[in-house]
């Protein structure tokens, strides 16, 4: 029996230590979906999960690419938040599609509201055009506890694919499949009008309509040649 007991202390063990290592990978913050389209616009969630015990998050700081900007940047209001969107003029131009960029988005803050203990927030952006000559975007993120204690998300990837101790959100980027525009619903091109509406005349008060008009008709008709009959009888009497 002691055998069985020893075996279960020990896979015991072997689980929360698994489960330990495995905490820090979850609860980074993360871009959500992770990959996009190159040279199109996307809308992607920073989604923040709160994981200390103790503590609350107030406030995040998610930081935008200037070696690679993006012109087109708007933000979701998220209940409870306040949000302040930084534009900086960049190092030198970049020339895009657009013409020459020489101001853009580098940073979204996100304060006043509150990441419970176990809860987690998504604060969605809407961006564009996205790069067609690399392969991923990062966006190193700073999260700040009601304890005063402030953690940055903010290391890159590794050429190996191996974890790092503060991964920063990464979006990968791969080669357009359509029209170049990735999600429609977050392109700023206008809108398509709305379909036109099908008639809403039921087909049974159509027939209705169309048959009593075809009665009409011909009593109308009818009444003409009771007329003439009338008029021919009456000239035929008449005294020569």
């Amino acid at each position: 029996m002691s055998m069985f007991r020893r075996a279960a202390t020990v896979l015991a063990a072997a689980s929360a230590l698994t489960l330990g290592l495995a905490a820090p990978a979850l609860a980074h913050v993360t871009i959500n979906p992770g990959t996009a389209e190159q040279g199109g616009f996307t809308k992607v969630a920073f989604r923040v999960p709160n994981e200390r015990d103790d503590a609350g998050t107030t406030k995040i700081e998610v930081a935008f690419p200037t070696d690679h900007p993006l012109a087109f940047v708007s933000v979701k209001p998220v209940n409870g938040w306040k949000v302040k969107v930084t534009e900086s003029k960049l190092p030198k131009p970049v020339k895009t599609e657009f013409g020459d960029l020489e101001e853009a988005v580098t940073k979204i803050e996100w304060s006043g509201g509150k990441i419970n203990p176990g809860e987690f927030q998504e604060f969605e952006v809407s961006m564009g055009q996205l790069p067609k000559d690399v392969t991923e975007l990062v966006f190193p993120a700073t999260q700040t506890y009601s304890s005063g204690e402030v953690v940055k998300w903010a290391d890159a990837p590794k050429p190996d694919g191996s974890e790092v101790e503060h991964p920063a959100p990464v979006l990968k980027l791969t080669p357009a499949t359509g029209d170049g525009h990735g999600a429609a619903s977050a392109s700023p091109t206008p809108a398509a009008a709305p379909a036109a509406q099908p008639s809403m005349t039921p087909v049974a008060a159509a027939s209705s309509a169309d048959n009593t008009a075809r009665v009409l008709g011909g009593a109308g008709l009818a009444v003409g040649v009771i007329g003439v009959v009338v008029a021919a009888l009456a000239l035929r009497r008449r005294p020569s």
